[in-house]
């Protein structure tokens, strides 16, 4: 795996917010490479959620640009689309739809045929612990379930990049361990992972290489123990409290 080869190219990249003239990301510039384990860490409202909103296509840039380069030759939007999978920390499934409908019913949005998402559907469900549950409606479902169901929906398409935000708030060290499980298995198999937590140790353990912004931007970039040295610090979370302060942020 090739780790020098980049499959996210940033440049200069600005959002307004309706008529502010405060940006809320502020001329990021940044190089996402094939097969990393890559974090964005920052405060409440320092601009994370917008960044990866715009690189899945859910919001659109003020200025700047975002390339792709997930195949060979850079793709389109269209097609760069059925290649990314986003995990919102929202939960995003039809609560009063069964755990087995809600794959079918998003395994059909990305054009997959009815048998390959019941083979999909069949693995994923399996593997996250959700298989006796498979036909009950998700609103019983508990909140670690929910969580892995989440994630599940954001796989059945078998993305090349996957999008996770807050992927383990709320919920047990059983299904955490199990997510985190799974993520680092479909990495080593060749899935680019972005991933955004508050949970600091569990992204220390799992991030080969971190964005940490502030104020709409980058603030500081690099591998978690080149950053810790750098700034004589011991940790991520003393990284996050030097470099952003201790002022709350509601």
């Amino acid at each position: 795996m090739n780790l020098e080869s980049p499959i996210i190219k940033i440049v200069e990249l600005s959002k307004f917010y309706g008529k502010s003239t405060i940006p809320s990301l502020d001329r990021v510039n940044l190089t996402i490479n094939r097969g990393e384990k890559f974090g964005i860490f920052g405060p409440n409202g320092a601009g994370k959620t917008t960044l990866i909103s715009i690189l899945c296509n859910i919001l659109t840039a003020s200025k700047g640009t975002v390339e792709y380069t997930i195949e060979e030759n850079k793709q389109n939007m269209h097609a760069i689309l059925n290649m990314i999978g986003f995990v919102p920390q929202d939960f995003a499934f039809y609560p009063d739809l069964t755990a087995q409908q809600n794959l079918s019913y998003f395994g059909g949005i990305y054009g997959i045929s009815a048998d390959e998402v019941k083979s999909k559907s069949t693995h994923l469900l399996e593997i996250l612990g959700l298989s006796s549950v498979a036909h009950q409606k998700v609103r019983s479902f508990s909140g670690g379930m929910k969580r892995r169901l989440n994630l599940a929906i954001g796989l059945i398409h078998s993305p090349k990049v996957l999008f996770l935000d807050e992927p383990t708030v709320g919920i047990d060290i059983h299904s955490k361990l199990t997510i985190m499980s799974l993520l680092e298995k479909l990495n080593k198999s060749g899935t680019t992972v972005i991933y955004t937590s508050h949970h600091l140790k569990e992204a220390e353990d799992f991030c080969s290489r971190v964005a940490l912004i502030d104020n709409g931007k980058i603030i500081a970039l690099g591998s978690i123990d080149e950053l810790v040295k750098q700034n004589d610090t011991l940790n991520l979370e003393e990284l996050m409290i030097k470099l952003t302060g201790k002022e709350l942020r509601d």
